[in-house]
């Protein structure tokens, strides 16, 4: 019989908070952490502006000990996974005596390591690059790194599906302590903002600068939307088999039902096929779960201001929810918090325990004018007083890739 997955313990790194309680809060307040970028030069770019992490300092996560040789992209992920392991209780003493593993999303990981390596070897010549560098060209290194030093001797392994990998993550981790190969797993993603997934993103037209003229609108599912915004951060839960976390005394803030996945062959281009990959996952999901689509109370949506996936995914919803879409509140984060690509769907997922807890959806940011071809009713710009027994988060690529996953309220047996 398959293992309960509960959530024991949850870390954060965001443009709004790197505590739970603080992100739900800003989240709630409508607070954006968009600001002018100042990690690299931005002369001669459409767009100027993201949702940077200005004031992140690792040390004020992992101390004075040599932070060489970890790059950006590691740091996000071992301080957040520092956080994870102390709210949740996993202290270094029981970190000896059980194996706990990691599991990351990360659509790009440490890109600008990457090309800054390449850079230098190709440029100045292989004498002139440095070798703490390549061990941080490979996509797995920043798992590896945080598993380094936070002593992490289970399985270890990096997930990288363009968008929707934080939650790819999570489901992975699900699946590996549900059929006994894991107990305690760490699961999220991570993702830095730089120049080379900057560029490609303006160079693609997908910023919200870049289609028109007319203003920036990263609004997730307004009429006036013309693009996304980019961000970074990271989130990491742990993920425990139920009667394990029960025994050693853990709170459990939540429980993973169920997920599916998706993909759209034409990754968007055709509207009818997009739409059945993303509701395909979303059934799969409920199906995981055994629940129907009734019994979800809140639904936290993948869109990002997207012009073309943002209405594929909202007729999505419509036709796998049929009338109880009329009743079910849906929410947007990625209005407040930007498109964090492969941290996206992590942070949607702790976005929503903490929603749970309190009982309340945040709103989406700015939004105005609903399109009309967006069958969301209660997709609102202010914040929605409800139950959230349940839910389902939403996480849609650009490559085509589609996966759902479902949260509950534990109840115990």
């Amino acid at each position: 019989m398959d293992r309960r997955v509960v959530i024991t313990g949850t870390g954060v790194l965001s443009t709004l908070g790197d505590a739970p309680g603080a992100l739900h809060t800003a989240l709630c307040k409508g607070c954006s952490g968009l600001r002018p970028i100042g990690l690299f030069p931005t002369e001669g770019l459409v767009s100027q502006q993201a949702h940077e992490l200005a004031d992140f300092a690792p040390k004020d996560y992992l101390g004075k000990k040599n932070l060489r040789a970890l790059d950006r992209t590691s740091q996000f992920v071992t301080a957040a996974a520092a956080l994870a392991l102390d709210h949740s209780g996993w202290t270094s003493e029981l970190r000896r005596e059980h194996e706990v593993g990691l599991v990351l999303g990360t659509m790009f990981c440490s890109v600008r390591t990457i090309a800054e390596f390449d850079r230098r070897g190709l440029t100045l010549g292989p004498s002139y690059v440095s070798p703490m560098d390549f061990a941080n060209t490979v996509i797995n290194a920043a798992a590896g790194q945080a598993a380094i030093w936070h002593d992490l001797r289970g399985v270890n392994s990096t997930i990288a599906t363009g968008l929707t990998s934080g939650l790819q993550a999570i489901a992975y981790a699900t699946d590996q302590i549900r059929s006994g190969q894991a107990t305690v797993l760490l699961a999220g993603g991570a993702e830095e903002l730089c120049f080379e997934s900057f560029y490609g993103f303006e160079r693609a037209g997908l910023l919200c600068a870049s289609e028109n003229g007319n203003g920036a609108y990263p609004i997730p599912f307004d009429a006036r939307r013309n693009g996304l915004t980019l961000g970074e951060g990271a989130a990491l839960l742990m993920l425990e088999d139920a009667e394990s976390a029960t025994t050693r005394g853990a709170t459990i803030l939540a429980e993973i039902k169920g997920h599916g996945s998706g993909y759209d062959l034409s990754r968007g281009t055709q509207k009818r096929t997009s739409i059945d990959a993303v509701s395909r996952a979303m059934r799969l999901a409920l199906q995981d779960a055994g629940m129907d689509a009734a019994e979800i109370e809140g639904l936290s949506a993948s869109a990002n201001g997207s012009v073309r996936s943002d209405v594929n995914e909202a007729q999505a919803i419509a036709k796998v929810f049929g009338d109880h879409t009329a009743n079910l509140p849906v929410t947007a984060i990625k209005s407040m918090l930007g498109e964090t690509l492969g941290a996206s769907g992590a942070l949607q997922t702790l976005a929503f325990v903490e929603s749970m807890r309190d009982g309340v959806l945040p709103g989406i940011r700015d939004l105005e004018y609903l399109e009309t071809d967006i069958p969301l009713p209660m997709a609102r710009s202010h914040n929605q007083q409800a139950m959230l027994r349940s839910g389902l988060i939403s996480s849609v690529g650009l490559d085509g890739h589609c996966c759902a996953l479902i949260l509950s309220q534990y109840g115990g047996q």
